[in-house]
């Protein structure tokens, strides 16, 4: 007997990607299952675009206030028939069979929770595509995000995602965090004794941020809350964590070794990372410009990551502050 599937999406705003969504999740090969819309509180009207899909999708749409979205894919869950849940930002794009193997996948990997890797679409623009080299590059601390040696301890993120509906319940579902609140599942499905999956049949196209302002926000944020996921799950530190906090210092330090010792050695090892990041992009990408943006876009991964990290590691770790009093917007008050 095959799984029953429920897609869940918390969206904000976003209509254009939304449409785009829908009408992939509209062209699948398996129409058997469920797409719930959960509305967080979003300030443009999104019912036109739900509108039309309602009479080829079996679709549901509920609008709430705001709280993030970790909470609100919970909302959408309670509210879900079929027995897996499948999680997706509404900034991804699913290929054609996305449901047809994840059915199958199922069926043949035995485990609690799933999750899928993402890549950069034909049609996005550059930037975008550069984004996702540095996002997804064994070069960054994205990595590949996932591969086949690491199906039992993979760490399902958010935009591609599968839990089965009565495990996520037994765990109370995604915490209070409105940022990290993926890992932070992934991490309290394991404490509880449940397994992790990945599928590499599955991966969907992530847009991610527009522009570099967005990127170095977002990478940022995340930076800020691994500590806090680090603290929540101290059994699931690993050192390569502080990487990009590493990498930060060593380039501050670089200047410092040329401006007072008249030294340039540390920058030369920037040099060397730079134009393999410029070679393996451009390879991957068959694009020269492409290569070029990646090389931007890493460094600002690189940079804004650690020093959310290192911020976020002093005022928990040396400071002592409490993660809700560091960092309040990372949290929705219960």
């Amino acid at each position: 007997m095959k799984p029953t599937i429920s897609i869940v999406v918390a969206i904000f705003n976003r209509k254009d990607e939304l449409f785009e969504l829908l009408n992939s999740l509209n062209s699948q090969t398996d129409k058997d299952f469920e797409v719930i819309i959960v509305d967080d509180g979003s300030l443009i009207d999104l019912q036109p675009t739900i509108h039309q899909f309602e009479e080829i999708l079996n679709i549901k749409y509920f609008k709430k206030t705001n709280s993030g979205p970790g909470l609100s894919r919970n909302y959408g869950a309670k509210r879900a028939s079929n027995d897996w849940l499948v999680f997706v930002d509404s900034d991804v794009i699913v290929e054609k069979d996305y449901i047809e193997n994840i059915k199958n996948d199922i069926l043949t990997i035995s485990c609690d929770a799933f999750g899928g890797a993402d890549k950069a679409h034909k049609g996005f623009n550059l930037m975008q595509k550069a984004i996702s080299y540095s996002m997804t590059s064994v070069f960054t601390t994205g990595g590949i995000r996932g591969n086949k040696k690491a199906v039992s301890k993979f760490q399902p993120r958010s935009f591609n995602m599968g839990v089965k509906k009565e495990v996520f319940e037994k765990v109370g579902g995604f915490s209070e965090m409105r940022i990290g609140e993926d890992p932070d599942l992934s991490m309290t499905l394991w404490e509880n004794g449940f397994t992790t999956a990945f599928f590499d049949t599955i991966a969907v196209y992530h847009k991610r941020r527009v522009d570099f302002g967005k990127f170095s926000k977002q990478v940022y944020q995340f930076g800020c809350a691994r500590p806090i996921l680090n603290q929540r799950h101290p059994n699931y530190v690993k050192i390569s964590f502080a990487f990009p906090t590493l990498f930060l210092l060593g380039y501050v330090l670089g200047f410092i070794e040329y401006f007072i010792l008249g030294k340039g050695f540390i920058l030369s090892l920037f040099g060397l990372y730079t134009f393999m990041v410029l070679t393996h992009a451009t390879i991957v990408t068959k694009n020269i410009a492409i290569g070029a943006m990646a090389v931007i876009s890493t460094y600002i991964q690189m940079f804004s990551y650690g020093y959310g990290f290192l911020k976020s590691w002093t005022l928990l770790n040396v400071l002592k502050m409490k993660p809700e009093d560091a960092f309040p917007k990372h949290f929705h008050k219960v």
